[in-house]
């Protein structure tokens, strides 16, 4: 029995030392298989990261007509295509505008023939009232030449010439008045139907251009981008496309200067003050992740800006020019900037994961012969992605995982 109880724990302890030794086995193993990266020494740039997009700091819009009702797009140039001055770039439905003119066509002729009615009456008119003038004036010096024989004819002739003469003389003066009146009344007449004339001349013309306006050119030479349509509002805005109206007045596309190309950039509020102009700056764009563009700090917004992002925040806007724009580059890509706002030479830099940290130091686990061994650093300079260090040497290879924590995983 009593030889029974020892075997029995001289097995355990066996199991006991072999798990301890599989498990040692076990996390070295999973130590020497984790991801590292060689420690690189040489200048570290020390940066400011932003997002934005590229602009063009100089550009010419196109904009809607004004003074032109229901504008629908049924033609637009394609999307970041050549153009050069004069071409027409965007056309709006003209069938209202020609089925206006046809009536104000039509209007106008109607009025012209009016007039001319009005003109050919007024001139009968004039004529009947010169001939009943005539006659009433013939009357009169009749009725005078009468009134003249008073010496030689009896007293009851002579009375009678003179009232005929007075009757003729008022008869001429009302035949006056009645020419007048008449001359009066063609004349309200004529203007009237000259206005309308007029009016339906002015429509006319306001409608040709109307039409003509329905044809926008391009005012330069460039590549044509079209701006967002907000009718819908801020969440769902897309490029103007056919079928969308747009607004008199409104801003439709922009040929940008592609000379002028520069990036602008977005800069957090506690980033402000570690940049300045003249700064340099590596421009990453989206599109093209092979290639870093060098760039200049030219610009930067003197206050905090409101964006339409959720959630909302306010920024500063930076602008860097370009040292080199190329053909390829349109306004609106996105792209991200690294401002240098300071250089350290022959300096040591690590991933940024490749750091951690002990009782609030900071530590890197250096791979070695038996394993990976912590080992405190001293941080000179910290960027996204890298971090500059002092305590261990260039090329060494360090954990980018951190070893207690793989193996407490396995």
């Amino acid at each position: 029995m009593k030889r029974s109880r020892v075997y029995f724990a001289a097995v355990c302890a066996v199991a006991a030392l072999a798990g301890v030794g599989l498990f040692r086995l076990r996390s070295v193993h999973a130590s020497a298989n984790l991801p590292t990266a060689n420690a690189r020494q040489g200048e570290f740039l020390v940066l400011v990261r932003c997002r934005g997009e590229l602009s063009a700091r100089r550009s010419v819009q196109i904009t809607a007509p004004v003074n032109v009702p229901d504008l629908q797009i049924v033609w637009l140039a394609p999307a970041s295509s050549d153009v050069t001055p004069g071409q027409v770039v965007i056309r709006f439905d003209p069938s209202a505008a020609r089925q206006q003119i046809n009536e104000h066509t039509a209007a106008m002729r109607a009025a012209q023939a009016n007039l001319d009615q009005a003109l050919a009456q007024a001139r009968i008119t004039a004529e009947k009232d010169k001939l009943d003038l005539a006659t009433a004036q013939y009357d009169l010096e009749k009725a005078r030449l009468e009134a003249s024989k008073l010496a030689i004819v009896s007293v009851i002739q002579g009375e009678e010439s003179k009232i005929d003469s007075g009757l003729a003389e008022k008869k001429v003066k009302v035949q006056e008045a009645t020419n007048h009146l008449h001359f009066k009344s063609d004349e309200a007449k004529l203007a009237s139907l000259t206005r309308l004339r007029e009016q339906e001349r002015r429509e006319l013309e306001i409608t040709n251009n109307q039409l003509a306006a329905m044809e926008v050119k391009s005012p330069g030479k460039g590549i044509i981008t079209y701006l967002s349509n907000y009718s819908q509002g801020w969440m769902n805005a897309q490029a103007y496309k056919v079928g969308d109206h747009a607004p008199p007045g409104a801003g439709l596309a922009e040929i940008p200067d592609l000379s002028t190309i520069e990036m602008e950039s977005k800069v957090e509020e506690v980033d402000r003050g570690r940049i300045t102009i003249d700064d340099a700056v590596l421009v990453h764009i989206d599109a093209f992740p092979e290639k870093t563009w060098t760039a200049k700090l030219v610009g930067i917004s003197p206050l905090t800006e409101q964006n339409f992002e959720w959630p909302p925040t306010r920024n500063f806007k930076s602008y860097a020019a370009l040292d080199h724009p190329d053909k390829r580059l349109r306004p609106g890509m996105n792209a991200s900037s690294d401002v240098v706002i300071a250089r350290i030479p022959d300096a040591i830099s690590i991933p940024a994961k490749a750091l951690f940290t002990e009782q609030g130091k900071p530590i890197v686990y250096v791979k070695g012969e038996k394993g990976f061994a912590a080992r405190r650093v001293e941080v000179q300079a910290r960027n996204p992605d890298d971090v500059a260090i002092r305590g261990i040497a260039g090329g060494t290879p360090v954990a980018l995982v951190e070893p207690v924590q793989e193996s407490k995983k396995k």
